[in-house]
């Protein structure tokens, strides 16, 4: 069993860069990645789709993807001359204007331009590395096995607590058919002794038998105790298997409840009222379980 919630990082590098990967996972009804990385890394998100989905089924994965370039020989600089020669062509015009000076020295401005971000830039070159590709099928690889792994010893531990809490409802359930076959038999004595109190000895045992048969039935929760053991085999064989099993067991929990439901509103009895009460408790708290259950 897996839980939807945990954590995975993995680093690579080469010569030319390093690679970072963060993964953080909650429960979500799907697989869904939130991938956030460098626009460089974009020709490659398919890539890395296709190995979250072959480590895991649901979901919602955050994706955080740092990529550090080692190599500084993928700048360039970009310097605007348009720009500048209408500075220079500006300063010129308005130095021999306002104070007569013709023998501007345009050096000494070009200088002092070219220390301001307007007039000079660094530019990002792309790379073209053949490297990379490996680099991120590594590295993505590498952490959603750990992801993996996380969320599996998670789910051992979720597992364990809902293999305690089916033994619970069994016991609950077999307390409960327990009381049903004694509660039957006191009813019917009960049931007899106030109609012959009433009527003496001119009950009509066959008429007896027949109102008496019709009470029971309605009240009967025979079939549905059979069909919640039915349910909590369906449960332990699921809690043991490996493969996801969060829906099923979302359905399957919804069944068991519509069990109990029926029980409790065909029931009168305080003690199978009390009972009931316990066993709606013990499935919400299973059903908060497996909510985070892949």
């Amino acid at each position: 069993m897996k839980s939807m919630t945990g954590y995975g990082q993995a680093a690579q590098s080469n010569e030319a860069y390093e690679l970072n990967i963060e993964l953080k996972s909650v429960n979500n009804r799907f697989l869904d990645l939130q991938i956030r990385m460098p626009k460089e890394l974009n020709p490659y998100e398919s890539v890395i789709r296709k190995i979250a989905k072959e480590k895991i089924r649901r979901g919602r994965v955050d994706v955080f993807i740092n990529l550090i370039p080692l190599k500084s020989g993928n700048k360039k600089v970009s310097v605007d001359w348009n720009l500048l020669q209408q500075l220079v062509a500006e300063l010129q015009t308005g130095s021999k204007k306002h104070f007569g000076i013709i023998d501007f020295p345009v050096e000494e401005v070009l200088v002092q331009a070219m220390e301001h971000a307007d007039f000079v830039t660094l530019v990002d070159q792309p790379t073209e590395d053949d490297t990379l590709e490996a680099l991120v099928q590594t590295a993505v690889d590498d952490a959603f096995t750990q992801l993996a792994t996380s969320r599996e010893h998670e789910g051992a531990g979720i597992q364990k607590v809902l293999t305690e809490y089916r033994e619970k409802v069994q016991s609950l359930v077999a307390k409960l058919g327990g009381f049903v076959t004694e509660y039957e038999a006191d009813f019917q004595q009960r049931y007899q002794a106030k109609l012959e109190e009433y009527l003496g000895n001119t009950v009509d045992q066959e008429r007896l038998l027949t109102e008496l048969a019709i009470l029971l039935e309605r009240g009967d929760i025979h079939e549905e105790l059979d069909r919640l053991g039915i349910h909590l085999e369906k449960l332990s064989k699921l809690l043991q298997t490996t493969e996801p099993v969060g829906r099923e067991l979302d359905f399957l929990l919804q069944e068991m409840n519509r069990e109990v439901n029926t029980i409790g509103s065909k029931s009168s009895p305080i003690q199978i009222k009390d009972i009931v009460v316990q066993l709606k408790t013990i499935l919400e708290k299973i059903r908060e379980q497996i909510q985070n259950v892949e």
